[in-house]
């Protein structure tokens, strides 16, 4: 790095110090809630993402039937508890990709409809992961297919 480097360098570490200094903390009146009564109420968001997914987004709804199916016959396909592990985890996990994919393109919504190359990177961004996971998940289950029937 040249002297110039640093010396910029320097200039913005001692800019962001300051910014912080000057920054008052931010309060959210709803984060004074601790113990079984901040469980019990986080709890209850989470359930309620959940309905809210379920009845709005068709594609968690059709992934919530699949998993219907699927979960149980993990334990079926699974030799052993690390593969009915795997076969449930990756499951979980496309719908845990599915709700932020969902999460995300809600907040985009939120923010405009307007057609904007950001958003669209963002909304084809959390797509692909969605997609991935998807991928994952069939590799997953192919392979105890396999090593169940094929081998």
């Amino acid at each position: 790095m040249s002297r110039t480097d640093l010396s910029r360098n320097g200039e913005r570490e001692r800019d962001c110090r300051s910014l912080a200094a000057q920054s008052q903390p931010m309060t959210n009146p709803f984060k004074g809630r601790t113990g079984l009564d901040r469980v019990m109420r986080a709890t209850g968001y989470s359930l309620a993402g959940l309905k809210t997914a379920y009845r709005g987004e068709s594609v968690f709804r059709q992934e919530t039937w699949i998993a219907a199916f699927l979960l149980p016959a993990a334990f079926w396909l699974g030799r052993s508890w690390v593969e009915v592990a795997m076969l449930v985890g990756s499951v979980m996990l496309v719908m845990i990709v599915e709700l932020l994919n969902s999460g995300i393109e809600a907040a985009i919504d939120r923010v405009s409809f307007e057609l904007h190359d950001l958003s669209k990177r963002a909304k084809d961004l959390a797509s692909a992961a969605v997609f991935l996971s998807l991928m994952l998940c069939a590799a997953i289950w192919f392979a105890a297919a396999w090593n169940r029937f094929g081998a």
